[in-house]
């Protein structure tokens, strides 16, 4: 039918497949759009469908007053208790405005492109910062099952302990998406290390990406020792029991890598089951294709995919979701009470949110981002000690902070990062706040120095999740 894995079927109240929304589907429009895109869409439109079957109203025939009421209760109506931002109104309604011009719906309904269809408040809601500190508090209750003493508690289970904290480690180290992190393959772990030693730098390909441009990234030399370290331990005891089992005997479909060339443009040469031999330009690997990579072991095929299940399976990116969403539940079990826990996470007050670390994939990209601000500002500011004319030179030269941790995350625009990512600490003059940070040679003294910056900020700034405001002063 020209279904894809991941591709949603609509179905009518009346247990029908809709086969209007069913070429939707199949369409050009629709299925060159990313795996998420088309289930954030899909989830979108189902609402709307659904609002407008409650009215009768064929899809086709939705006007614009049916567009309007339907906004106005999403981000309005003082009766709806899940009220949306004007973010994810945008969201909707280029979803919307997606289906409608397919289908040549005229009028439209709903138009992303018409200012008056466009949320005047629309600012990313998703930015969620956490310190340093706190992302070892979040880490050390959440993946290692650590109690308020710092210790495990009895009966924790660890099986995949060293998989999770070595991901969250590459993502804060990195500043990786999700996905861009979560479909790495093993022997683009980066090795090489920079001049000084204390960071690698790899490539990530183009396919996994959003902006579908392959770019370079950095990642400190701990971070990629622990991810050493899970594929030493955890990875090859699932590869092993995975391969024990004939679990990849029985897979139907297999790649297995017989070539890797070099150059500007590596590429991958593999052969499948039936023979057939094929290659692909590594930037050009999506992540669905990468999972049914595999290299020739010392017991046989294993996968080339890096983060595996328990199973010895690739693990799809989104399944990272369920592993921070567990961690933020235990860290409400263990630092809630009862009472507090039994009031939903929306609903609770700002005080109450506080005493809880919550972490998303995304958490880890925004706070490697501002550890970054905070690291280059910090080095231009006070260690080289230069004047504004000199400071003016640097950023000439090499960009001035901003700049810098904008290509870190791959965005085309500096504005992006600004406003996006960074623009509720930019009011703060961070220049005149790290000036009042004491700066030394000594590198335990430099930590804790930044550390103070980062609790300055938090108490500062709404947004910021740091370790004096969740557990009180830190001594």
């Amino acid at each position: 039918m020209g279904l894809k894995p991941g591709d949603p079927v609509f179905v009518r109240p009346d247990g029908m497949v809709d086969a209007d929304l069913l070429d939707f589907v199949r369409s050009s429009t629709f299925r060159n759009m990313e795996r998420e895109s088309k289930r954030n869409y899909s989830t979108d439109m189902r609402l709307l469908l659904d609002f407008l079957s409650s009215r009768g109203v064929e899809w086709r025939q939705a006007t614009q007053q049916d567009l309007g009421d339907f906004r106005d209760w999403r981000c309005e109506a003082p009766e709806n208790p899940g009220q949306i931002s004007g973010t994810k109104w945008d969201r909707e309604a280029a979803a919307f405005t997606k289906l409608f011009k397919w289908a040549g719906v005229r009028p439209m309904p709903v138009d992303i492109s018409r200012p008056e269809d466009r949320a005047a408040d629309s600012v990313s809601s998703r930015v969620s910062w956490l310190t340093p500190r706190t992302w070892g508090l979040w880490s050390d209750i959440g993946l290692r099952g650590h109690g308020r003493g710092g210790i495990p508690v009895p009966g924790w289970d660890s099986r995949t302990e060293i998989r999770n904290t070595s991901f969250v480690q590459l993502l804060l180290s990195s500043a990786l998406r999700r996905q861009e992190g979560g479909s790495l393959l093993t022997f683009e772990l980066p090795t090489q290390q920079l001049r000084h030693g204390r960071y690698c730098h790899g490539r990530i390909a183009g396919a996994v990406t959003r902006s579908k441009s392959s770019r370079v990234f950095y990642v400190s030399v701990d971070a990629v020792g622990q991810v050493e370290a899970y594929i030493q331990s955890e990875r090859a005891w699932a590869i092993t029991r995975a391969q024990a089992t004939g679990r990849y005997e029985r897979l139907p479909q297999m790649r297995l890598i017989t070539r890797m060339t070099g150059g500007l443009k590596p590429k991958v040469e593999w052969v499948d089951r039936n023979g057939v031999v094929g290659e692909r330009e590594l930037s050009r690997l999506r992540w669905m294709e990468r999972q049914s990579l595999f290299l020739e072991g010392p017991e046989g095929p294993e996968p080339a995919y890096l983060w595996l299940t328990e199973q010895g399976m690739p693990m799809p990116p989104e399944r990272w979701n369920g592993v921070f969403r567990t961690a933020n539940q235990r860290c409400e079990k263990v630092l809630l009470t009862e009472k507090e826990r039994k009031v939903t996470r929306d609903l609770r007050l700002t005080a109450m949110r506080a005493k809880s670390p919550y972490a998303t994939p995304h958490s880890a990209r925004h706070s490697a981002a501002l550890y970054l601000l905070i690291v280059l500002n910090q080095l231009v500011e006070t260690r080289y000690g230069l004047t504004k004319a000199e400071r003016r030179d640097f950023a000439l030269l090499f960009g001035d902070p901003w700049w810098l941790v904008k290509t870190i995350l791959g965005h085309s625009d500096v504005e992006t990062t600004k406003r996006h990512y960074l623009s509720p600490v930019a009011h703060l003059q961070l220049e005149s706040i790290l000036a009042m940070a004491d700066t030394t040679d000594d590198q335990d003294k430099g930590t804790e120095d930044l550390d103070g910056v980062f609790a300055r900020l938090a108490r500062e700034t709404a947004g910021i999740q740091d370790i004096d405001t969740l557990l009180g002063t830190v001594s």
